[in-house]
C-alpha cells in the first residue's frame, strides 16, 4: 500500500477548509480522473469543464476524498476556491519539509528536458521529487508541491510562462535554493509589446523567489546574460555561469555527436572534464553544463551528476530517436514534435546537418506558434540553416510554414500542406531506407501526427508483405 501523503485533517488545516463526511487519508493528489490512482485526493478545479462534474467518477476510480467548493457525494474537504486551496496545500507541503533542497528551472528552450535531467541526478543522491511532464504553470506548480512527501531530500520544479507576472507567484511558492535560466529567446513574443525584451524581464522574475544566498545558474552565451546577472544579483544571488567562453564556471569546450550519443569536453571550475551523454542535439552541450551546476547547488556529488547525464535518455517528442523498419531496410526517425521556436529549430537543424547518413536528410516542419508579428519572417529565415545543414528535402505544414516553403529552392521542396494531418502521408511516402527524418513543430500545430504516421510504417519481422 502506498505511503500516506495527507490526512483529511491536514488538508483541512492547510486549506482553511472543513471536512464533510468521513475522515480519510490520501496517498496522492490528482486533478484529472484519467490519470487518477486509487487513494488520491481529487481536486475539483474549474475550467472549460467544472471539476465537480467528475467527482463521482473520481470516487468510482478509488479517490480517497475530494477538495471541493460545493457538496459532493463522498468525503471531501470543503473550500471556497479549489485552486486557491491547492496553492495553500502546496505551500504547506513545502513548509512541512524545511530541509528539502529545492531547485527551479525556467527559460525559453529546454525547460522540461533540463528539469528531468536534474531529477535523474537528484534521484541518485537520495529521496527526490520533481514536476511530471510539463507541469509548469499556475496549476502544475502547486500540484507538484502538494505531491511532495515530507521525507523528500531534494526537489526540482519547472516554471513556465506565457505572459508577464506569471513566474513571480510560482517562484514565490517554490522558494528555491537554486534556479537556472536555460536561455531567453523569441518565444511567446506575441504576448509582449516589447517583444524579446519583455520575455527576458518575465524570465528574470524567477529570481524574486530565490532564498537568501541562493544560486542563479545563467547562460553566459545568451545575449540577455547581463540583464539576468544584474537581476539575480539584486536579490543577493550567487551567480554561476555556463557557456563556451573563458571564465565560465562550467565551460563547454567541445561536443562530438554520434549515432545515439555524444561526448562532451568541458572545464568545470577550471578542471578538465570529459564525459558521454545519451543525447545527440548540439544544445545538450550547454544543457549539460547547466545541469552540472544545478546539481552541485543542490548538494549532489559530481560522480552522481555525471552518472545521471550518462544514462539520461531523450524524452518523447524532444529528440528521441527510433529505427523504423521498412520491407527493404530502415530509416531513422528523430521525433522533435513536442515543441518548436526559432532557437530550438535552428539547433535541431544544425544537429541533423552534422550527423552522418547513408541516405537523405529530410525534415518535416509545422508552424512555430506565439511569435507575434514577426512570425512569417522567423519561418522564412529557416531556409538558411536548412541550406547550411545540406538538408535534402523539406516538408512543411501550416500557414506560417508557407513562408518557409516559398523561400526554399525547388530542389529542396519535398511537399507542402495546410495541416500536419494532410502532410503526414506525403512524408510517409517519401521515407526510404537509409534516410534520417526529423519531425519538428509546435505542439499546437500537431507535428506529433507526422511522427506517429512515420512510426506506423515500422514493419516487424514476419509482417512484411
Amino acid at each position: 500500500m502506498a505511503e500516506p501523503l495527507w490526512t483529511s485533517e491536514e488538508i483541512a488545516a492547510a486549506t482553511n477548509g472543513k471536512l464533510a463526511g468521513r475522515r480519510f487519508t490520501a496517498t496522492g493528489v490528482s486533478i484529472d480522473t484519467r490519470t487518477l490512482e486509487p487513494g488520491d485526493l481529487f481536486v475539483a478545479l474549474g475550467g472549460v469543464r467544472d471539476g465537480h462534474e467528475f467527482v463521482a467518477q473520481a470516487f468510482e476510480k478509488g479517490a480517497a476524498g475530494a477538495l471541493a467548493s460545493r457538496q459532493v457525494f463522498g468525503s471531501a474537504v470543503m473550500v471556497d476556491d479549489p485552486l486557491k486551496a491547492l496553492e495553500r496545500l502546496g505551500i504547506a507541503a513545502r513548509d512541512r519539509a524545511p530541509n528539502v533542497r529545492r531547485g527551479a528551472v525556467t527559460g525559453s528552450v529546454g525547460k522540461t528536458s533540463v528539469t528531468q535531467a536534474i531529477m535523474a541526478g537528484l534521484t541518485l543522491a537520495g529521496r527526490a521529487h520533481s514536476s511530471v511532464k510539463s507541469y509548469n504553470n499556475h496549476i502544475g506548480v502547486p500540484l507538484t508541491l502538494a505531491r511532495m512527501r515530507r521525507d523528500t531530500e531534494r526537489a526540482v520544479f519547472e516554471i513556465g510562462m506565457n505572459h508577464a507576472d506569471e513566474i513571480r507567484p510560482l517562484t514565490n511558492m517554490v522558494r528555491p535554493h537554486a534556479v537556472v535560466v536555460t536561455t531567453v529567446g523569441p518565444v511567446h513574443t506575441e504576448n509582449f509589446p516589447d517583444g524579446e525584451t519583455g520575455v527576458a524581464h518575465a524570465k528574470a522574475e524567477v529570481f524574486e523567489g530565490l532564498l537568501p544566498g541562493g544560486v542563479a545558474v545563467l547562460n553566459a552565451d545568451d545575449r540577455w546574460f547581463g540583464l539576468m546577472k544584474t537581476q539575480a544579483e539584486k536579490v543577493g544571488a550567487e551567480v554561476r555561469a555556463f557557456g563556451r567562453a573563458e571564465g565560465c564556471d562550467a565551460r563547454l569546450i567541445d561536443f562530438q555527436g554520434a549515432d545515439g550519443h555524444a561526448v562532451i569536453q568541458a572545464r568545470f571550475h577550471g578542471k578538465g572534464l570529459d564525459f558521454p551523454i545519451l543525447q545527440t542535439g548540439f544544445h545538450w552541450g550547454l544543457n549539460s553544463m547547466a545541469v552540472l551546476l544545478m546539481l552541485e547547488a543542490l548538494d549532489v556529488s559530481l560522480g552522481d551528476s555525471l552518472a545521471a547525464l550518462g544514462s539520461f535518455e531523450p524524452l518523447e517528442g524532444r529528440g528521441a530517436e527510433r529505427d523504423v523498419r521498412l520491407a527493404k531496410g530502415g530509416f531513422t526517425l528523430i521525433d522533435e514534435s513536442y515543441n518548436a521556436n526559432p532557437i530550438s529549430m535552428a539547433s535541431a537543424i544544425a544537429t541533423l546537418g552534422a550527423r552522418a547518413a547513408t541516405g537523405r536528410k529530410i525534415v518535416a516542419l509545422t508552424d512555430m506558434l506565439e511569435l507575434g508579428g514577426a512570425a512569417r519572417s522567423f519561418h522564412a529565415a529557416l531556409a538558411e540553416p536548412l541550406a547550411d545543414a545540406k538538408v535534402d528535402l523539406v516538408f512543411a505544414a501550416g500557414p506560417l510554414m508557407k513562408s518557409l516553403w516559398d523561400a526554399l529552392p525547388p530542389t529542396r521542396r519535398g511537399g507542402y500542406a495546410e495541416t500536419a494531418a494532410e502532410l503526414a502521408p506525403q512524408v510517409a511516402r517519401a521515407a526510404e531506407p537509409g534516410d534520417v527524418v526529423m519531425v519538428k513543430g509546435s505542439n499546437g500545430s500537431k507535428a506529433g501526427l507526422i511522427a506517429q504516421a512515420l512510426g506506423r510504417l515500422d514493419v516487424r519481422p514476419g509482417e512484411a508483405g
